[in-house]
């Protein structure tokens, strides 16, 4: 089919509205018309296919950055599995579906809309491949993070690293108040962590205590029920572990953690709202028998 166009050029140093893009010192493409057989397609019409398409990708990126697009998750690799070819350009987060450090991570890339840029590749952690050590994280855990022709691990490390390398909503504060304050609930959430799983094993009854400085924390800022008001990095450093916790708690140590902390109840009432989060859950369970098999010596 022969296309015929009628197209003038200009070069200047000025913008102009005539363009939606500030293209100082580039040549221009002015189009008159563009014909083909039977049809003339104007600027105005091309205008508005082209914002169509624009409009249909900004739309795509909101409905995976509000984790609405649900993708179709991948097998876990094991000790069978062929490796991927890595260090190839792409990007890759290495993760087990069970492991709350790595659905840190995950949930980071789900708020973030990045579904289409960063590869999920799950690992067997029960007969992970020898390749994953050998070839692309010598440390043998997940999660890792391949970019860059580099493999990145820590879970902590690895949110704030999407977080600020990425596209996508900004997940971490810019007022001075609410960063000072994510350091520290960042900080506490190994010591969080150490004091629940403790009393699991029997070892002591800290987890009371580790529960009230969440509720106490999430009474911080009145902007919202999440720990800085508005949703961070912070809930997804939380959320993979209190998911746990409080199913586990309430079947077998007959502990409701929720009890007489009304933000905390709060709080996981919103994280369940959260298309993007609600992709990286398992059933609660699935949860309670890991945990029943885990600290199977103490019950």
């Amino acid at each position: 089919m022969a296309l015929k166009s009628q197209v003038s050029y200009s070069c200047s140093n000025n913008t102009t509205n005539s363009f939606p893009f500030h293209l100082s010192s580039f040549c221009k493409k002015a189009v008159t018309q563009i014909r083909f057989p039977n049809t003339t397609i104007s600027p105005p019409k091309l205008q508005l296919q082209a914002l169509g398409k624009a409009r249909a990708k900004v739309l795509l990126s909101a409905k995976m950055a509000a984790g609405t697009v649900n993708e179709v998750l991948p097998p876990p690799l094991d000790s069978s599995s062929e490796p991927p070819p890595v260090f190839d350009g792409t990007t890759r987060l290495y993760i087990s579906y069970t492991c709350p450090y790595a659905q840190r991570v995950w949930i980071t890339r789900n708020c973030k809309g990045l579904q289409d840029k960063i590869k999920l590749v799950p690992i067997d952690l029960q007969n992970r491949p020898a390749w994953y050590k050998e070839k692309v994280y010598s440390a043998n855990k997940v999660p890792s993070l391949e970019h860059n022709n580099e493999v990145k691990g820590e879970s902590l490390d690895l949110i704030k690293y999407i977080d600020s390398h990425f596209e996508g909503p900004s997940l971490f504060p810019h007022d001075p108040d609410k960063k000072e304050f994510a350091e520290e609930l960042l900080s506490y959430t190994d010591t969080f962590n150490k004091a629940v799983i403790s009393s699991f094993k029997g070892d002591g009854n800290e987890a009371g205590a580790a529960f009230d400085y969440i509720e106490t924390a999430l009474s911080k800022f009145g902007d919202g029920p999440f720990f800085l008001g508005q949703f961070s990095l912070v809930d997804i450093a939380y959320a993979p572990f209190i998911e746990r916790f409080q199913p586990f708690s309430l079947e077998v140590k007959k502990y409701d953690i929720i009890a007489g902390r009304p933000n905390l109840a709060a709080w996981i009432k919103e994280m369940d709202k959260n298309d993007a989060y609600k992709q990286t859950r398992r059933e609660p369970k699935e949860l309670v028998e890991i945990y029943k098999k885990r600290f199977s010596a103490q019950l």
